[in-house]
């Protein structure tokens, strides 16, 4: 460039934020030193533009919403095929199986299908409930660095710039968002698959166990197993986790608070954004999308947020471990159930592409990473004392098992099956006084 150009670049470049004006393509491209590519550049503007047009300077849900639903309607089937009738079938018996094993009560909910786009609106407020904090973030760390590159002393030309950058950085995490959760739509089975209760909380979705038929068969292509012993065994895993969430109503609060003390711990450093931004292939028009979301701009993890994180993990080890027990005792008339377990257990270990995406976008992973440790200690738990004994457990998160009962069950089964304490006296008092109903009106 020479030593006018950068000026008009910067010129050009904030009438078309505050305005969103036309202007000379090959101008541009010379001002900013790009490839003189005019189509390149015109279809990057483009989308510039129509971001510019419809988002804000956080997430804009409508935003996530079109996106997600693009992306999971490509090749999207009904749920209306020979498949979803199964998968219904399946749901019905899975419930009844799960009766037999759990002392958790049924679901009131009807068990539910959803095709992939279904499953991505559903789970919209969810998942931006767990990614606004990263894109506060993003969005403060841009205008800080913008801030230190135009000085102190903004005027108002200088200001709508900034302001309209703000509406991009957050419209450019919306897309990668709803891009993200297009994707997973298109990989998970079932409502819980993810681990994180993403359903919408203002439904009953979290309380409904909900299959996606259309995934349930992508799934069962790599098993030589019959179709309908894969049906009931995901239904099983499904029903099971939705009643655990039904029945320990402070299980969803803590999870949620435990992504959130993580999520509002992230600060990205301008020097980061401003790192990322120097590699940054503006001829591209995903270039800026996948510097969102392949990790570059989450910092390294703080002491609070590594312990939010080990809270987490051991909460979804518990979550997923116990469900694998459960599931594993209700399936039992099935005799492909150890492979298709083992499919379910490497594919939650391994985690699959959207899963990754999210990773890189938020900066947390939704794999337990002790599942089959944690799995191991509800089997000797139920071994030892049996199905209610284990269920028991989800009363209160006092009474839940901890990280170092994953890691050593004995002493917490040693404690299940010992002596009970014995009453003090005014345990006793209580008691007499409550079943005698000699209150006398205090």
């Amino acid at each position: 460039m020479t030593d006018d150009e950068p000026e008009d670049f910067r010129e050009m470049l904030r009438r078309f934020l505050e305005n969103g004006e036309e202007f000379d393509m090959a101008k541009f491209a010379k001002a900013a030193g790009l490839p003189g590519d005019p189509h390149a550049l015109q279809s990057m503007i483009s989308q510039l533009q129509a971001a510019l047009s419809r988002g804000g300077p956080g997430i804009t849900e409508q935003l996530v919403r079109d996106t997600a639903t693009k992306v999971a309607n490509a090749q999207s089937v009904s749920t209306d095929s020979p498949v979803g009738e199964a998968a219904t079938t399946a749901l019905n018996l899975a419930s009844l199986w799960l009766d037999e094993v759990t002392s958790i009560s049924p679901l009131t909910a009807t068990p539910t299908l959803m095709t992939r786009p279904e499953w991505a609106r559903a789970t919209l407020v969810g998942w931006i409930s767990i990614a606004e904090p990263v894109a506060r973030s993003i969005s403060t760390a841009t205008e800080r660095l913008l801030t230190e590159q135009m000085g102190e002393e903004l005027g108002a030309d200088k200001r709508g710039a900034l302001d309209a950058l703000g509406r991009l950085s957050g419209s450019l995490f919306s897309i990668q968002l709803g891009q993200v959760v297009g994707q997973l739509a298109t990989e998970v089975t079932s409502g819980s698959d993810v681990g994180f209760p993403v359903l919408d909380g203002s439904s009953e979705h979290e309380l409904r166990a909900v299959l996606i038929p259309q995934n349930v068969a992508a799934f069962s292509e790599g098993l030589e197993t019959p179709m309908a012993d894969v049906l009931v065994y995901l239904a099983a895993r499904e029903i099971a986790h939705a009643r655990l969430f039904k029945h320990a109503k402070w299980l969803k609060l803590a999870l949620v608070s435990g992504i959130t003390a993580y999520a509002n711990g992230i600060s990205i450093n301008s020097e980061v954004l401003r790192d990322a931004m120097e590699d940054l292939d503006l001829s591209d028009p995903q270039a800026i999308q996948r510097m969102m979301g392949d990790g570059a701009l989450i910092p390294p993890k703080t002491e609070d947020q590594i312990a939010a994180l080990a809270r987490i993990e051991t909460l979804l080890a518990l979550i997923d471990g116990w469900v694998d027990t459960v599931t594993d005792r209700a399936v039992s008339r099935i005799p492909t159930k150890d492979a298709i377990g083992e499919m379910v257990r490497r594919n939650r270990a391994a985690g699959r592409p959207g899963e990754k995406a999210l990773a890189g976008l938020i900066g947390i992973e939704a794999r337990p990473r002790r599942l089959r440790e944690a799995a191991a200690m509800w089997r000797a738990i139920d071994d030892a004392v049996g199905g209610d004994v284990r269920d028991s457990l989800w009363a209160h998160p006092d009474v839940l098992p901890t990280s170092s009962d994953i890691d050593d069950p004995s002493a917490l089964i040693a404690r299940l099956t010992g002596p009970k304490p014995a009453p003090d006296a005014i345990d006793d008092e209580l008691r007499r006084i409550l079943d005698d109903g000699a209150v006398d009106g205090e």
